[in-house]
């Protein structure tokens, strides 16, 4: 008898093969190989270093320490992260030019480290790698914010205009960013194979997303651990580890 998930994984093969352009869609799922705690699991660091809300953020000196403060501690256990192998898999396909891009909810910068051109990375949720001016949008390192961090104890400002500076995610609160939610749609309305890795899709206006390709006439296809509110929508779901289910993706 043929072992299911390898039946699955042909299906997934086939549906690649014959697609004139697949667009990826990843949750934390995908980088939780790499090391990198998503944010739902039990006991997860994320429960106890949340991110502050924007609102309170902007408010508040003291949250806005707070803020550096949980955000140093998350980066540090997941320093070293390295892509893993649904990242590798997927970049290989941008590589082939059989995805043309790569949406994400992921904030940890691994598409681009896995060889994904930047342009063709959308992240819905911004990155965590760097920070920026909230006032005039300078770019700093975070080594830079650390530093003035860890010396003063105060949450530091821009050199430049005195604004607030913060990490280039998009916290609780904040105004999604309207320039890739327009190149998210565009994407997401041009592909015929919709595929969702190691996404909860419980997280909106992002996983509105899969049910607009689906109704533009795209396969939709979800590759996560555990079932998502929209696994009856599907046209092919696949509960198992991502890694596994991508391998025939990964460069060997």
């Amino acid at each position: 008898m043929t072992d299911p998930l390898h039946t699955s994984m042909a299906a997934l093969k086939d549906l690649i093969d014959h697609a004139d352009g697949a667009v990826g869609f990843t949750g934390a799922g995908i980088s939780t190989e790499s090391g990198v705690p998503d944010f739902r699991s039990p006991d997860s660091p994320w429960m106890k270093n949340k991110p502050i809300p924007f609102d309170l953020f902007l408010k508040s000196e003291e949250a806005r320490r707070e803020a550096w403060r949980r955000k140093f501690t998350m980066d540090d256990l997941y320093r070293g992260a390295r892509p893993s192998r649904g990242h590798l898999a997927l970049a290989s396909l941008v590589e082939a030019g059989r995805m043309p891009g790569i949406i994400t909810q992921n904030i940890d910068g691994l598409h681009q480290a896995s060889g994904v051109p930047t342009d063709q990375v959308i992240e819905l949720h911004g990155n965590g790698t760097y920070a920026t001016c909230l006032s005039c949008g300078i770019r700093y390192g975070l080594d830079w914010v650390r530093s003035r961090f860890e010396d003063a104890g105060d949450a530091p400002v821009c050199e430049a205009c005195g604004g607030i500076v913060k990490s280039a995610t998009i916290s609780f609160g904040q105004a999604m960013p309207e320039a890739a939610m327009r190149k998210a749609l565009k994407l997401t309305l041009s592909c015929d194979v919709f595929l969702v890795v190691g996404s909860s899709l419980v997280v909106y206006p992002a996983a509105s997303l899969p049910l607009m390709a689906k109704e533009n006439g795209a396969r939709l296809v979800i590759i996560n651990r555990e079932p998502t509110p929209l696994d009856d929508a599907a046209d092919l779901v696949i509960h198992a580890e991502i890694g596994q289910v991508l391998s025939e993706f990964a460069p060997h």
